[in-house]
C-alpha cells in the first residue's frame, strides 16, 4: 500500500509532494463566455492547501465543445492571461496545477452553444432531453484534434504543470470509443481499433505540443471503465484500451468512478473492484489515480491499496482544508455531514450553490 505522504515524480519530471489530488469537478463559476472569475480562482486556491495537485474542472477546447454555462474555456489565446492567474494561485499554496481539457460532443444543447451539438455519429444520448447530434466530418475531427493541441499550448503558456485529457463521462472522446455513440463506418469507427483512433490521436497531438516546450509538463488521461447503455463500453473493451494507453508516454491514468470500491457490471469481473482490476492490468507501467467516495483517512488508505494517487472530490467542496486535517491528524475536525446538508454551511457564489443544491437534494 502506498503512503499518501510519499512524493511521486511523474514520467515528465513533474513531482507531486504527496499522493493526494483534487478531483476535477463541475463548479459553474466561470463567466458566460468561459472567462475565469475571481471566485473561481479563490475556489481552487483555497482547496489546494496540503495537496500534491489540483485538477481543474473541464475546460472546453472549442466553442462548440462547451457543455454548460459557467464552464471554463481554453478555446482561444484570450484565456491565457486569466489562466496564468489561476495556476499561480494554486502554486502559491504549494500544489501542482493540472488543467482538464475536453469537448462535450453530444452532451450539450443548442441553447448552450447556439448550434446543433456534434458527435461521432448522429445518435442522441440516452438521457432526458438529449438532442440528436450531427455527425462530424473527417475535416472537423481533424480540427478538433488540433484544438486539443492548441489548448495544450495555452496551458503551457499559462504556467500549468500538466493537462488531463478527459476521455470519460460520456463526452466527445468517450463518444468516439463507445459503440453506442459511434456508429461510423469509416476510419474513425467500427472495430475497437477504429473507435480508439480518435482518443489516441488526441493524445499524440497533445504530446507533440508538449515536446515543443522546454520544461516538464505532465499529460494524464481520464476514462470511464464501463457504460450502462446497450450497446456500450464493456469492461473488456477498457482492458483492451489500457494496452494501447500503456504504449503512450502518459504521466498517469485517471479512472472516473462514483466510488473507488465499485465493482464492474460484467459477470466476468466480480472478484474485486474495477480499480483493482485496472491497477493489476497496468502492472506499474504508469501511475493510477483512483477516485470516488473519499471522506476519511481510512478511505484514502483503502483506495491506495489499488492506486498510486487518491483523488478527492466532493469532500473538498465542503471541507476545503481536508488534506491539511488529514496530514495533521485532525480527523475529528473533518466534515462528516451528508453533502446535501454540508453545502448549506459553506459561503459560496450563488450559481455554484444552486448547482450543488440541485445535485444533492
Amino acid at each position: 500500500m502506498t503512503n499518501f505522504n510519499e512524493s511521486l515524480t511523474l514520467r515528465s519530471g513533474i513531482t507531486l509532494k504527496n499522493r493526494l489530488v483534487m478531483a476535477p469537478m463541475t463548479v459553474v463559476l466561470s463567466f458566460h463566455d468561459g472567462t475565469l472569475t475571481q471566485e473561481e480562482i479563490e475556489h481552487y486556491a483555497s482547496r489546494s492547501k496540503g495537496l500534491g495537485a489540483i485538477i481543474t474542472g473541464t475546460a472546453n477546447v472549442t466553442d462548440n465543445g462547451r457543455g454548460w454555462p459557467g464552464e471554463l474555456t481554453i478555446a482561444s489565446d484570450e484565456a491565457i492571461a486569466n489562466l496564468t492567474v489561476l495556476s499561480k494561485a494554486v502554486h502559491e499554496q504549494g500544489a501542482r496545477a493540472i488543467l482538464q481539457i475536453f469537448h462535450a460532443g453530444r452532451m450539450t444543447n443548442h441553447q448552450t452553444i447556439g448550434e446543433q451539438p456534434v458527435s461521432a455519429s448522429a445518435v442522441a444520448a440516452e438521457i432526458a432531453g438529449a438532442e440528436e447530434p450531427r455527425a462530424l466530418s473527417t475535416e472537423e475531427i481533424e480540427a478538433i484534434i488540433e484544438a486539443f493541441g492548441q489548448a495544450t499550448r495555452r496551458a503551457i503558456a499559462a504556467g500549468f504543470d500538466g493537462v488531463e485529457i478527459h476521455g470519460a463521462n460520456m463526452y466527445l472522446i468517450h463518444q468516439f470509443f463507445s459503440p453506442h455513440s459511434n456508429r461510423r463506418e469509416d476510419e474513425w469507427g467500427g472495430s475497437l481499433e477504429k473507435r480508439a483512433k480518435f482518443p489516441l490521436a488526441v493524445i499524440d497531438r497533445v504530446q507533440k505540443e508538449v515536446a515543443k516546450s522546454n520544461r516538464p509538463f505532465a499529460v494524464g488521461y481520464r476514462l470511464s471503465p464501463v457504460e450502462a447503455t446497450v450497446p456500450g463500453i464493456q469492461f473488456e473493451d477498457t482492458l483492451w484500451l489500457l494496452e494501447e494507453l500503456k504504449k503512450k508516454n502518459l504521466d498517469y491514468l485517471h479512472v472516473s468512478l462514483k466510488h473507488f470500491a465499485r465493482k464492474s457490471n460484467s459477470e466476468k469481473f466480480q472478484e474485486k473492484s474495477e480499480l483493482a482490476y485496472i491497477h493489476e492490468h497496468l502492472q506499474g507501467t504508469l501511475p493510477l489515480i483512483g477516485v470516488g467516495g473519499v471522506r476519511t483517512r481510512e478511505d484514502i488508505e483503502e483506495l491506495l491499496e489499488n492506486a498510486e494517487i487518491a483523488a478527492i472530490g466532493q469532500q473538498l467542496l465542503v471541507d476545503p482544508e481536508f488534506a491539511v486535517k488529514i496530514a495533521e491528524n485532525r480527523s475529528d475536525e473533518i466534515v462528516k455531514k451528508p453533502f446535501g446538508e454540508a453545502i448549506k454551511d459553506l459561503p459560496m457564489p450563488h450559481p455554484m450553490f444552486k448547482y450543488l443544491e440541485k445535485r444533492y437534494q
